[in-house]
């Protein structure tokens, strides 16, 4: 274990519990408060942005820190702990020159001259399994295999192809098992803020089926999708990319509201060419909660933002702090309008939307969020939610004064219970303590709180995705 690294800086990003922690570390048999369920056996891996040293850009993004999973082993009531980098190939220069190289996303008007036409990606967003593979992920590059015990990095799985990009979210249909993806600004790896989106399906067996591209409106950072069981859909969204807005010394990304809303649906069995867009005002999703089928309609509810936060203005001012409110979206195929109808479903601000996997785009009912009970427009959290979708109902969980929880990571009490019933995880910053905790929920009583803990000696810094293996 090397030895731990505090870092003072100005930039948000690089302080408080968004500071790295630069040890990879392994920790077994973690002290507990409470118990771990003994049916509960398998690994949460979670991902987040980590930089391996002091960022080259001056206004770092909290988006482009290194890739570093945390990995907790459960198993007879027993927790252990391990973390590691993604050795991108990025990771691999930087750690080779003993320094920082690339300006965020990659900016060439930021990067040292030997980063330029460089692999620049991170793996710092999510962690999937798939078809035996565990892959971690960020929406520029093609997915990073690791070994799912040591979390040693195997290199790129080329899915995407030609197109370079493969999302941080794919979806995988419960029914078929295929992994549906879609990749934006494609194009090879030299290539920037280009309008097209690739879409693409890995079979059950991890062998890739179909690779399309289709022409957007414009270039937009679209950061998760839809998928149903018979449609897909694309949301591109006003927080749009630009080389010469870059090459003016303006943002790579920036909020464009005047050019508008726009969903593209398609049926998974047709071809680009049938892609029908719908259109609404300029709001921002980075996660949608799921979709589903509803007749001759499509319906999705998702965390909406009254414009993208963490982001400037295109002319470089800052943009508006405002937080994501549950809000469902209808499409309407059989009707002849390309509006979008949206209606709220809850007043909590949140973010990290969750649900049951096994009802991944198809009608559910239980969901679950990350909330902020102050509304105070940050990407922090001090509550965990459980909303009944179909009653409205919600149980909230608060969490006390200086404690942080993530994303909320639903497991199925057995492969064949029914919806809901099973445990939520979710990784906890203890703000008094300066360390993390692995928090155990009953999924249907997440306000009782906990009912295990296990406590790390050190802690986990404000991340991104996770995911559940089973053993």
């Amino acid at each position: 274990m090397n030895a731990p690294v505090t870092i003072k800086s100005a930039n948000p990003y690089l302080s408080g519990n968004f500071a790295p922690v630069r040890e990879e570390s392994v920790f077994d048999n973690l002290p507990m408060t409470g118990e771990i369920p003994a049916g509960l056996r398998g690994a949460l891996y979670r991902n987040g942005p980590n930089p391996q040293f002091e960022p080259h850009d001056p206004d770092h993004h909290w988006f482009f820190g290194d890739g570093m999973i945390h990995g907790f082993f459960v198993g007879d009531g027993k927790v252990s702990y391990r973390n590691a980098y993604v050795r991108t190939p990025k990771w691999e220069l930087e750690h080779a020159a003993g320094k920082s190289l690339f300006g965020n996303f990659g900016n060439p008007m930021t990067s040292d001259p030997s980063a330029i036409g460089r692999e620049g990606g991170v793996a710092n967003t999510n962690i999937v399994w798939h078809a035996g593979r565990l892959l971690a992920l960020e929406e520029g590059h093609q997915p990073t295999e690791l070994d799912p015990v040591t979390l040693g990095t195997r290199g790129y799985v080329p899915y995407a192809g030609r197109a370079n990009r493969f999302t941080a979210h794919p979806k995988i249909d419960p029914e078929t098992g295929e992994l549906v993806f879609f990749g934006y600004s494609v194009g090879d790896s030299a290539t920037f803020f280009t309008d097209e989106i690739a879409y693409g399906v890995v079979n059950r067996d991890g062998k890739v089926t179909r690779l399309d591209i289709i022409k957007a409106p414009y270039c937009s950072m679209i950061h998760d999708f839809f998928v149903t069981k018979n449609h897909v859909a694309f949301p591109v969204l006003p927080l749009t990319g630009s080389l010469p807005r870059v090459m003016g010394g303006g943002p790579a990304f920036a909020w464009e509201p005047e050019k508008g809303s726009h969903v593209g649906m398609m049926r998974r069995d047709a071809g680009v060419e049938t892609i029908r867009w719908f259109t609404t005002d300029p709001v921002y999703v980075f996660h949608p909660m799921n979709m589903w089928e509803d007749g001759g309609r499509m319906v999705a509810d998702v965390m909406e933002y009254e414009q993208a936060p963490l982001f400037p203005n295109a002319d470089g001012s800052p943009g508006k702090r405002c937080s994501a409110k549950l809000v469902r979206w209808t499409f309407d195929l059989s009707g002849n309008t390309d509006t979008i109808k949206r209606e709220p479903l809850d007043d909590l601000a949140g973010e990290f939307p969750r649900l049951d996997e096994r009802f991944a785009g198809l009608p559910y009912r239980h969901g679950y969020f990350a909330g902020n009970m102050k509304d105070d427009g940050r990407i922090l959290f001090d509550c965990l939610a459980h909303i009944d979708v179909k009653t409205g109902k919600k149980s909230v969980y608060e969490f006390p004064r200086g404690d942080a929880p993530g994303e909320p990571v639903f497991v199925p009490r057995t492969a064949d219970a029914a919806e809901g019933d099973g445990w939520l995880l979710t990784v906890v910053y203890r703000g008094a303590e300066d360390r993390s905790d692995l928090a155990v929920f009953d999924a249907g009583d997440v306000a009782k709180g906990p009912i295990g803990l296990a406590h790390l000696p050190r802690r986990v810094p404000f991340g991104f995705h996770g995911n559940w293996r089973p053993a």
